[in-house]
């Protein structure tokens, strides 16, 4: 199969799924395929599937993912005086690190609306179905949901990195409060600490809660990079971290801060 052959038969095996998107056309463009696909892993409920979707679905995304470009740490040069920062402008999803991390939602099993622009929908669209299925895997054997500033960790299939660290950040529904500070510094000493109990030697984090959670950039950047230098100091930490940055705003933010 080549990339269209493989895009055909996932979109049919999603429709074929479900009763109620059987009748969902196929369209001719390619981009629209590709949402189409995406849209339909976004919307799929973790449940059992197939041997055959997974191989073909891993072969597709790798082959994209490969395609899109993906970004070395071992290419990036850190920031500052500290070898152990970086600050790198990009995607996210096309890192080869230890870990990224996840702006999660506290049902962790990820974004179920339709090409939806956060993180956690782009994370889990380009892992794979795998990732939801690890996840909620996870969570029933917990019994509820994840705490804000908690975190867990999990494969990352089909990314070029090794591993998803998924973080439960606060919602500022009106003005910042001190709980919100108190939580968004445990999301990102969490992750730290997780980090450091798998051994891995670098971890890159998004901009945790500042997006459809509506945390100032601001104050967050600032938390982000108080809590994780704090973190490294005390604990003679070797870790390399990536503050990884999408917007030019949150990219000022952090070389001033940096």
């Amino acid at each position: 199969m080549n990339q269209q052959e493989r895009r055909i038969w996932l979109i049919d095996y999603l429709r074929n799924e479900s009763p109620d998107l059987a009748d969902v056309g196929i369209p001719g463009d390619e981009s629209a395929q590709k949402d189409l696909l995406r849209a339909l892993m976004n919307v799929r409920p973790p449940k059992a599937i197939s041997d055959e979707f997974l191989q073909i679905q891993d072969t597709y995304l790798t082959s994209e993912a490969e395609a899109a470009g993906i970004v070395n740490i071992s290419d990036l040069t850190h920031f500052g005086r500290d070898k152990r920062l970086y600050l790198w402008q990009g995607d996210i999803t096309t890192l080869r690190c230890d870990a990224i991390v996840n702006a999660a939602n506290p049902q962790m099993r990820g974004c179920f609306i339709p090409l939806h622009k956060c993180i956690d929908n782009c994370i889990h669209s380009k892992s794979g179905i795998q990732l939801r299925l690890k996840m909620d895997e996870l969570m029933r054997r917990q019994g509820h949901d994840e705490p804000v500033g908690s975190a867990k960790i999990s494969p990352a299939y089909n990314l070029p990195c090794e591993y998803v660290i998924h973080v439960a950040g606060p919602i500022v529904y009106d003005e910042l409060e001190d709980e919100h500070i108190e939580q968004l510094t445990t999301c990102y000493r969490t992750c730290m600490e997780v980090a450091e109990l798998y051994n891995l030697t670098s971890i890159a984090f998004c901009c945790i809660s500042t997006g459809e959670y509506h945390f100032p950039r601001d104050e967050a950047a600032r938390i982000a990079t108080d809590t994780v230098r704090k973190y490294l100091n005390e604990h003679s930490s070797d870790i390399k971290v990536i503050f990884n940055v999408f917007s030019d705003e949150d990219l000022e933010l952090y070389t001033h801060l940096l």
